[in-house]
């Protein structure tokens, strides 16, 4: 059974792999196919009622994560980033918190959680992820500003984030007496190590990989495996120190891609396709695993929340961090409705039910539900609505 599973899996990623271009026309995104695909799997054919190791999926959640942030993180150049600084900084620095800030909230007065596992439901769904949407990333119709704006956060919002989904993971924990996952202030004193271990990671195998391809030492097919393994040292580096790895692969990224430069494109284009995969499988093991107990945790107070996290929550902090940016107001519509819940919260939802088990059940099951509405509706709207720009361009009203 084990091998007959391998087998549909490998066949599930070489088909979407081959047919993607061809796939994508109607608006299926790798996230709908294999999240589809691990349910089947799981539902219909029955092939995971053995259940599947959860070391196995802590071990592919946490490299995944690792790699997304790192490549993410490194494709943000500094000198790129400060011609649409004020969008940026907008949209992270005002609408990111404010989002969480208000997921929290309203998780206390809809799910009436606690304050902890409130604010871990806030900020594990505060992160977006463009992937979920290639049509808009790649439609022309979409302006530049747009698009660029749309793509640099949702790189660097899940590394943000992530500080504070572990810290309030912590939170949970220390309440429900849970000894084995560090407390809130342990938490934050990794961070900080984490940051730190990423600079020193990322500058040295930034300037170690650029002075080898200067002098000719760097074999151009070892150097993708070579950054690769950057990213993972960042992160199993700072776990040593006892600082938190996820900060340290995504500063580490961050610091990697401004000191390599645009020598170090390829490999890091080489940590993208590998985060591709993984990304892939750790969709379906959402498909498999947390999607078909959705069920047991439905009510419609979390059909609530789910519709406000994916509206009100997000669109309102975007409204309120892009006035006076100069967007016309279908763009930050467009800005605040296209902010799909991705693969970051996903991996959150895996690394809380890992930590808390069954007391991180309830927060793990509206995060699921979040991700799965908004894997179908972000995925079939990107198109028609990246669309539209055309005729709502004609006659721009910015907002002010």
């Amino acid at each position: 059974m084990e091998v007959l599973t391998l087998t549909l899996v490998l066949a599930t990623i070489f088909g979407w792999c081959v047919l993607a271009s061809r796939l994508e026309r109607p608006g299926l995104t790798a996230p709908i196919v294999f999240v589809g695909a691990g349910y089947m799997f799981a539902e219909v054919f029955d092939l995971f009622d053995a259940g599947v190791d959860p070391e196995l999926v802590k071990v592919i959640a946490e490299v995944t994560l690792v790699w997304v942030l790192f490549g993410d993180a490194s494709q943000v150049r500094l000198s790129q980033f400060r011609r649409d600084l004020g969008s940026y900084v907008r949209l992270l620095g005002v609408g990111l918190p404010l989002a969480a800030a208000l997921g929290t909230v309203v998780a206390i007065v809809v799910l009436g959680l606690d304050p902890w596992a409130a604010l871990l439901l806030g900020a594990a769904l505060a992160p977006t992820d463009a992937a979920l949407g290639a049509a808009v990333m790649s439609n022309p119709r979409v302006p530049d500003k747009v698009r660029s704006t749309l793509n640099v956060e949702s790189g660097l919002n899940d590394g943000i984030a992530t500080p504070v989904v572990l810290v309030a993971i912590a939170g949970v924990a220390a309440d429900v007496g849970i000894a084995d996952v560090e407390g809130p202030g342990r938490a934050v004193l990794a961070l900080l190590v984490g940051v730190l271990v990423g600079v020193v990671v990322g500058w040295l195998g930034g300037t170690v990989t650029k002075v080898a391809r200067r002098r000719g030492w760097l074999s151009e097919e070892l150097a993708g495996p070579a950054v690769l393994a950057l990213a993972l040292l960042a992160y199993t580096g700072a776990l040593l120190v006892d600082g938190n790895g996820f900060v340290a692969a995504f500063v580490g990224g961050l610091v990697f891609g401004n000191v390599a430069g645009r020598g170090g494109e390829k490999e890091v284009y080489f940590v993208e396709q590998q985060a591709a995969l993984a990304s892939m499988i750790s969709w379906l093991i959402f498909g498999a695993l947390a999607v078909p107990v959705i069920g047991d945790w439905w009510s419609w107070r979390v059909v609530l929340y789910v519709a406000l996290s994916l509206t009100l929550v997000r669109m309102l902090p975007v409204a309120l961090a892009l006035l006076g940016a100069g967007f016309d107001r279908y763009s930050v519509v467009f800005i605040g409705w296209f902010g799909p819940r991705g693969l970051a919260s996903v991996i959150f939802a895996l690394l809380a039910l890992e930590d808390l088990h069954s007391a991180g059940d309830d927060v793990v099951a509206v995060i699921s539900l979040t991700v799965l509405i908004s894997v179908i509706a972000h995925g079939f709207s990107a198109g028609p609505l990246a669309n539209k720009f055309q005729a709502s361009q004609t006659t721009p009203r910015p907002v002010s």
